[in-house]
């Protein structure tokens, strides 16, 4: 009886492969053994860090040289030529950083946009079926992505060094002038005021694209449409940078160049240091950025686009609707990686003597002689930086992906 019950019933238990069997000694156990010889990797890097951070600070020592971060605080005798925060000699260490910091995050988000922009107008060039946009736009890919990218900014570096002095500048349609101080142009009286509006407009962006979301994933579940759907993303977007702007008094004024002596007074002048960097940070990612687009759309499968074509989909709402929204899962991770690759290419201002992070922790390393501190310090900030770029394609990558069932 017992024999055929057992036979007949459930089989025995056998104990999973991460459980330990009775009987078997700990050492032979595949996670204690796993989690062993892990805790054993990990102190071996320890201390080869340990090693080398005490032979780091005996050679020091036998130099006669100082460590450590307090040099932060100390005052340093250089002149920065272009700060995105004020800077003047004597001013600690820190605030020379801080205008590193703020010359890189301000030069890598406009040059970001500008490539963005430009790459995926390139990028839908290159598709068209007019032979002189596509010839056009593939005549730009291939001429800025083959050239080196220290060459190109070189080269912007040099057009506008050569251009003519203020008193016979090129005027800019009279909204600006180019010469060789730079690209002068109108800027509002409150910088900060205008800074402010420009954040509060990307926040409005953002709110109306949530909102263009939900109200296509509301019509997908329920057949449905937002009567007013449009009129509300237009409120997202303008009503946002319009209370700031309200908020902060309403400022109208403008500050308009005008030419006294050698020079202009008033308005905004680009330095041809940071118009050279930014041009060639631009157009060189943009090339690359206009074939990460152009294979997202290739991507698409073709027959989506033959079902929309034969439901009478127009062309733009066949990009809009079909083809964007299954490429973004294909554009996102190589785009990701151009941005950072441009944020960290922003380190080649230094040959034309732009004072990005690099420039300026090279000239703090010279005059404080902490070469492994700030040679630390810039490096964590550029990880930093790049693992936060790195961070934002990972929620927008996340939001694009289209749910397999």
């Amino acid at each position: 009886m017992s024999l055929s019950s057992t036979s007949q019933g459930a089989a025995p238990r056998v104990p999973s492969s991460g459980a330990p069997s009775p009987g078997i000694p700990p050492w032979r156990n595949p996670r204690v053994r796993a989690f062993v010889w892990q805790a054993l990797l990990v102190l071996a890097l320890l201390a080869l860090v340990l090693w080398l951070a005490m032979n780091a600070r005996r050679a020091l020592d036998e130099r006669g040289m100082t460590s450590g971060f307090g040099f932060l605080l100390d005052p340093a005798n250089f002149a920065l030529g272009e700060a995105f925060f004020t800077f003047t000699p004597g001013s600690p260490y820190l605030d020379a950083f801080a205008v590193g910091v703020g010359n890189t995050v301000l030069l890598s988000l406009v040059s970001i946009v500008t490539a963005s922009v430009l790459g995926v107008a390139l990028g839908f060039a290159r598709l068209s079926g007019n032979a002189l946009v596509s010839g056009l736009a593939k005549a730009y890919v291939e001429a800025f992505r083959n050239t080196p990218q220290l060459v190109q900014i070189v080269f912007w570096y040099s057009f506008f060094t050569l251009l003519p002095p203020p008193r016979q500048s090129w005027p800019l349609l009279g909204l600006g002038y180019a010469s060789n101080r730079g690209l002068t142009v109108p800027a509002p009286e409150q910088g900060g005021v205008a800074l402010l509006v420009a954040g509060m407009l990307v926040v409005g962006a953002i709110a109306a694209f949530a909102i263009g979301r939900l109200a296509d994933r509301r019509r997908r579940r329920t057949g449905r449409r937002w009567r007013y759907v449009g009129v509300v993303e237009i409120a997202a977007l303008v009503l946002p940078p319009l209370a700031a702007w309200l908020a902060m008094g309403a400022p109208t004024g403008w500050s308009v160049p005008v030419l006294r002596g050698f020079n202009y007074t008033g308005g905004a002048t680009l330095a041809p240091e940071f118009l050279a960097i930014y041009f060639g940070l631009s157009f060189y990612i943009a090339a690359f950025i206009a074939e990460i687009i152009r294979g997202g759309l290739i991507s698409v499968d073709a027959g989506q686009i033959e079902a929309a074509n034969a439901i009478g989909l127009r062309r733009a709402d066949l990009y809009r609707k079909v083809m964007v929204p299954q490429a973004m899962r294909v554009i996102v991770p190589p785009l990701a990686a151009q941005y950072v690759s441009l944020l960290k290419n922003s380190s080649l201002g230094v040959a034309v003597g732009y004072p990005d992070l690099f420039s300026v922790s090279n000239t703090a390393l010279t005059y404080s002689g902490r070469t492994i501190e700030v040679l630390c310090i810039m490096a964590v900030i550029y990880l930093l930086m790049c693992l936060a770029i790195g961070a934002v394609a990972n929620l927008v990558n996340r939001f694009v992906q289209i749910p397999e069932r």
